[in-house]
């Protein structure tokens, strides 16, 4: 006498999943899948490190504590709590294509 499907004794280990099921996991997977190559297409992960550029720059304004100074990069740098007075020569370290700055030594 048997009872309910038998496999002659062998077991088998597979999910079976619903269509539902299957079309929601091949969609997140896609959905990861197209996330991750267009957020590396977008901002690339060496955007992250920035390479340190030092240069030689004159103050052009110090405003409470703040110096300003214009770089070869045509962006003006923010050099917080500086010191300085306005004409003075001061090596400074900024990151590529940033805005901000900070006075170091030669």
């Amino acid at each position: 006498m048997a009872y309910g499907n038998h496999l002659k004794g062998k077991f088998v280990g597979s999910i079976v999943l619903h269509d539902s099921k299957k079309y929601g996991l091949m969609f997140l997977f896609i959905f990861i899948t197209a996330a991750v190559i267009i957020s590396t297409v977008v901002f690339p992960f060496w955007n992250l490190i920035r390479e340190d550029v030092y240069e030689e720059v004159e103050i052009l304004l110090n405003e409470r504590g703040k110096c300003y100074a214009d770089t070869i990069d045509n962006i003006p740098k923010t050099i917080s709590n500086c010191d300085h007075k306005i004409g003075d020569i001061v090596t400074i370290k900024f990151g590529q294509g940033l805005a901000n700055a900070v006075i170091v030594n030669p």
